[in-house]
């Protein structure tokens, strides 16, 4: 699997359309196998989901999301995961893999 987490300065970013990087982690067995960062294009409504999907994702964990955001994602074959803390990638995916990541309320409020 291959997670995606919108980061700004090492941490998830509370809005994923203005984040500075998206952080790529590959798991296998439950283990993080590759970190590595990709620098996402402008941000315009269904660009992300489709150049997220081009770039092997099929999680996104965030922080908040509109539903229609949401809803592309998941045309995209991507799962949203949302309400999460703001705390560094690998540790977010840690919870996520265990079961642990315990999410909050949607912080989009769009």
């Amino acid at each position: 699997m291959r997670i995606a987490i919108p980061t700004l300065d090492g941490k998830l970013c509370m809005h994923f359309g203005h984040c500075q990087q998206f952080t790529l982690i590959d798991v296998e067995d439950e283990e993080i196998k590759n970190v590595e960062a990709a620098i996402p294009p402008p941000h315009a409504p269904g660009v992300l989901p489709a150049w997220l999907h081009e770039q092997g994702a099929n999680i996104i964990i965030a922080s908040g999301m509109g539903m229609r955001a949401q809803n592309l994602f998941t045309q995209n074959d991507i799962e949203v995961v949302v309400g999460a803390p703001v705390l560094e990638p690998e540790e977010l995916v840690k919870q996520y893999v265990s079961g642990t990541l315990e999410a909050g309320d949607n912080v989009c409020d769009h």
